[in-house]
């Protein structure tokens, strides 16, 4: 059975950073791209950050480039986001998931393995 746990999520301030963890089980994902979305109250989920198969490149949304760095582990089964310069707007689920295919890609449907999330929020 495929899990993702996520962790590293809780309060912090504006400006401050925040590194989440997640990690994959129940079968290998060395050939898959992973990815990081989030969810703010009464708003559609949205695309963070994605890293690719190999961890050679990425993608992010022009909200947080420049102040995110999605990476992977040497495992390959487990993807971190460290996020900086942290701001309220950034207050969300941030749920991490595995796609169907190598590519660092953007597209939600395209991600079939999903964590239950991890809350951050940011104070002003």
């Amino acid at each position: 059975q495929v899990q993702l746990v996520e962790s590293g999520g809780g309060l912090v301030q504006a400006e401050g950073s925040l590194r989440l963890s997640c990690v994959a089980s129940g079968r290998s994902f060395s050939t898959n791209a992973m990815g990081w979305f989030r969810q703010a109250p009464g708003k559609e989920r949205e695309f963070v950050a994605a890293v690719s198969w190999s961890g050679g490149s990425s993608n992010y949304a022009n909200t947080v480039k420049g102040r995110f760095t999605i990476s992977r582990g040497n495992a390959k089964n487990t993807v971190y986001l460290q996020m900086d310069s942290l701001k309220p707007e950034d207050t969300a689920i941030y749920y991490c998931a595995v796609a169907n295919w190598g590519g660092a890609t953007m597209d939600r449907d395209e991600y079939d393995y999903w964590g239950q999330g991890t809350q951050v929020t940011v104070s002003s």
